[in-house]
């Protein structure tokens, strides 16, 4: 009796995780416009659901029985950013969650069919995350497009800057002096300088990122026009590692060939790893590093800026930052497949520890100029 109440229970676990997957999948599926990609999200959800009807035929249950599947908000936040920022952002973070899956598997001897479509689906989400599926321009949310610039990944680091490296001189500031007029004044040429260098340095990086991935287009597009044969011979190679015989590949690269256009598409992604539509935006990536850093840089002076006195504005200052680093490390880690806590607390701990030790800093040089 107790081993069969404890295959029960593990085999409701087996079904919730499939009805998850099912739910994650179709989320990708909406969110994905290139109607192949989608397709493929599809295909992945036809195959969960059979894993579904396994599950509860161990349970002597009827899927079409089954209570509607609510989705937990994971799925329904990585549904909404695949819809802003496009399904291939979002991919590593699916993957994490199918190979959680693939992990639960382990040892399960019911499951031993499961377990390698569970690993085929790892290895078709690995494809996806690396392009080898033809996608379409990017479009649709206005995320989407920043990412596509590099601006996202720029106002992340530009954000999380801010708010500790101001969170950091202000309190070192303070730590010195009982003004709060000239914490006011370092924090807001904190901001400033923090912002323009930060935005600077994402324009001189992008900028050289695409400038050097624009030579490379370049040159593989001369080397496509006069150089077509050695070009086919090499596209082939590249489908013979990929699986295909030589006769196949060789098929293949001939009607890709055909074509320069899509001749140069397909040799930038599969040669060079590049995607000709990501190559980023070098103002883009400045702006919203500019106002990222200076949002999070203004959180530790708004009890200044309201003009609250020394103590007081330290109190407010620090629980405003703690909230927004916990918020910001929280985030990041249940987007990432890890303990929302556990990133949170390490986000809290890197920016408390800044701000003491600058207090420490600032005090001892204010009573030494004293």
């Amino acid at each position: 009796m107790n081993t069969r109440h404890t295959e029960n229970a593990r085999y409701h676990v087996y079904l919730e995780a499939e009805r998850e997957a099912v739910a994650l999948y179709t989320a990708m599926a909406e969110a994905e416009p290139d109607p192949r990609r989608s397709r493929i999200f599809r295909r992945l959800i036809e195959a969960e659901e059979r894993h579904v009807a396994h599950w509860a035929g161990k349970l002597s249950l009827v899927v079409d029985d089954l209570p509607p599947y609510r989705p937990k908000l994971k799925i329904k936040l990585l549904g909404w950013l695949a819809r802003q920022l496009g399904t291939q952002r979002v991919l590593p973070m699916v993957m994490r969650i199918e190979s959680s899956d693939t992990d639960m598997y382990a040892g399960e001897p019911e499951a031993a069919d499961i377990m390698d479509e569970e690993k085929g689906h790892s290895k078709t989400l690995l494809d996806l995350k690396e392009g080898r599926y033809p996608a379409s321009e990017l479009g649709g949310g206005v995320l989407q497009k920043a990412a596509a610039g590099g601006a996202y990944r720029a106002a992340v680091l530009g954000g999380n800057d801010g708010l500790i490296s101001n969170l950091g001189i202000v309190w070192g500031v303070s730590g010195g002096t009982s003004n709060p007029d000239f914490v006011l004044l370092a924090g807001v040429a904190g901001l400033v300088a923090g912002a323009i260098s930060m935005s600077a340095g994402e324009y001189v990086s992008i900028r050289a990122d695409r400038e050097l991935a624009e030579s490379q287009i370049d040159k593989e597009r001369l080397e496509i026009e006069h150089l077509p044969e050695e070009e086919k011979e090499e596209l082939s190679l590249i489908y013979q590692l990929k699986g295909l015989n030589e006769d196949e590949a060789n098929i293949l690269a001939e009607r890709i060939m055909q074509d320069p256009e899509a001749a140069l598409e397909t040799m930038v992604r599969e040669e060079l790893g590049l995607n000709p539509s990501q190559l980023g935006s070098p103002w883009g990536a400045a702006v919203s590093s500019f106002v990222a850093f200076a949002a999070g840089a203004f959180v530790p002076l708004i009890p200044y800026v309201l003009g609250l006195e020394r103590t007081l504005a330290l109190a407010v200052g620090g629980s405003l930052s703690a909230l927004a680093l916990l918020i910001t490390g929280s985030s990041l880690a249940y987007l990432s497949g890890k303990r929302p806590l556990r990133g949170g607390l390490r986000m809290l701990a890197i920016g408390a520890g800044s701000a003491l030790v600058t207090f420490s800093i600032g005090r001892l040089v204010g009573i030494s100029l004293s």
